[in-house]
């Protein structure tokens, strides 16, 4: 069972009973409540602190926990419904929305409900989290002086030079800013290079949060479509011509959602076009720490290959580590790190200085070299499961290429099935998967779904998927582990 599903369990048993004790009585203690409900400390823990924030208990340390005083009753609610006019009103010559569709995200955000299979996600389940190891780093981070002082605004130096190593090249500490994660380099990156109403091109299919940052910021995303080489050069050269567009964002190794990578044939042309046309090539290279066991010598970025600023350059620790350690780098060359700078010191000050600390422990820690080892050899085995399973139990499913690193499976359904009716029928069967139509920014060629194998405890958790996929419902009411679950859940 999943740790947050047995927190949730434990707080609504202990919710129910409350009313067994007198208001300011003493609930048992936290090693009794391990003892009766047959739970991990953390479990119980975490329990208690919801129904702390919730108002119903009170933690006193050293004496226990107690039930708080009943809240007085709540006062009448107000009328908000003014709110509908003013979010509505737009203004004269508006161009940046401020209604943003953040649902292509949330689909990998979002918690599935108990018992279903997560095959959505875009983090690595606990299991494959370097927990002992990032709690060691944050404890020792802690003890660092000055740890919780005011970090240089564009990060710790130690931490900007161990990114330039990790980008390569004549990259040097002073090309980067350390982020809060990817996705807070993307949006910086977008907002420095292209202003409101410009063309982004975008490989297509992309990852949708790029989409979404794209919107919000009031541009226009372009789609260039990508084969089992990456982007297709003549149709980039193309795109630039018939956009006057300034920035191409790719992902030259294992793209998500297809996994492939960038031939080396093409490396050197997409550099060449952007330079002719003057624009910027955002590299966003969210995945060369997830590189599968079988995938040998990785290509060098394409800002180790760059001498004239072409490239801005995006990476994270976070899809390697975990979801709440969210920290990046962005690496650039010329006028723009000085664009880049300002405008991350508006959205956000800084990257809070104990998580840089943290992550600097983390790195140099002889832990990290021998996690990103197990992370290789188990995101194979994963992927090799998952498509042997898909081959045996649905081989109508086309799987177009099988990467070497990663997380996921771009596959196209069978039979002219479309991937919202997939995605539904695969939830009332007890599986969460991700729709492909958001991860395009025009029409989709046709139906694809993404199969993520990151976010399961492990292999058996994926084949008993495949087995809830071969025989999912395609229309009727739910059953099975998925009770009740409709395709927005």
């Amino acid at each position: 069972m999943y740790e947050r599903s047995s927190v949730a369990e434990l707080a609504d048993s202990l919710r129910s009973e409350l009313n067994r004790y007198s208001v300011g009585g003493k609930l048992p203690s936290s090693r009794a409540l391990v003892e009766h409900y047959r739970v991990s400390p953390v479990t119980v823990s975490r329990a208690l602190a919801q129904l702390a924030a919730e108002g119903l208990v009170v933690t006193r340390p050293g004496a226990g926990v107690f039930r708080a005083r009943p809240r007085t009753s709540a006062a009448a609610p107000g009328d908000t419904s003014w709110q509908e006019v003013a979010l509505s009103v737009e203004g004269a010559g508006e161009v940046v929305p401020r209604s943003v569709d953040a649902s292509g995200v949330l689909t990998t955000l979002a918690a599935p409900p108990p018992g279903v299979i997560e095959l959505n996600s875009g983090y690595l389940h606990p299991f494959l989290q370097p927990e002992r190891a990032m709690a060691a780093a944050l404890a020792r981070a802690g003890r660092r002086p000055g740890a919780w002082g005011r970090p240089p605004v564009e990060g710790l130096p130690e931490l900007r030079d161990w990114f330039a190593r990790e980008i390569g090249g004549s990259v040097v500490a002073a090309d980067v800013l350390v982020t809060a994660g990817g996705q807070s380099a993307l949006s910086t990156a977008l907002r420095a290079l292209a202003p409101p109403g410009a063309p982004i091109l975008v490989e297509s299919p992309t990852y949708p949060g790029l989409l979404a940052i794209a919107r919000a910021s009031g541009c226009r995303p372009v789609p260039v479509p990508v084969d089992t080489d990456g982007v297709r050069p003549e149709l980039l050269a193309a795109a630039f011509e018939a956009t006057g567009a300034r920035v191409f964002v790719c992902q030259p190794l294992f793209q998500n959602p297809t996994g492939t990578v960038l031939a080396p044939g093409r490396r050197a042309e997409v550099l060449r076009i952007a330079r002719a046309a003057g624009a910027f090539v955002v590299e966003d290279d969210y995945a060369r720490a997830l590189a599968h066991e079988d995938a040998g010598p990785l290509p060098a970025t394409l800002a180790a290959e760059d001498a004239d600023g072409v490239v801005v350059h995006v990476r994270s620790l976070t899809k390697a580590t975990s979801p709440s350690l969210r920290v990046g780098a962005l690496a650039a060359r010329g006028p723009v790190v000085d664009r880049l700078r300002a405008i991350q010191v508006v959205d956000s000050f800084f990257v809070p200085r104990p998580l840089q600390e943290a992550a600097l422990e983390l790195v140099g820690a002889p832990a990290w070299p021998r996690h990103l080892r197990t992370v290789a050899a188990e995101l194979r085995h994963r992927r090799d499961v998952l498509a042997g399973a898909l081959r045996r139990e649905l081989p109508g499913l086309e799987l177009p290429h099988l990467p070497s690193g990663g997380y996921q499976l771009w596959v196209r359904p069978a039979g002219g099935e479309d991937d919202a009716g997939f995605t539904a029928a695969a939830l009332r069967a007890g599986v969460a998967v991700a729709p492909g139509r958001p991860y395009f920014c025009a029409e989709p060629p046709g139906p694809y779904v993404r199969l993520s194998f990151a976010g399961v405890s492990g292999p058996g958790e994926l084949v008993e998927a495949v087995r809830r996929l071969k025989g999912r419902p395609a229309d009727g009411p739910a059953h099975g582990p998925a009770q009740g679950l409709g395709p927005d859940a």
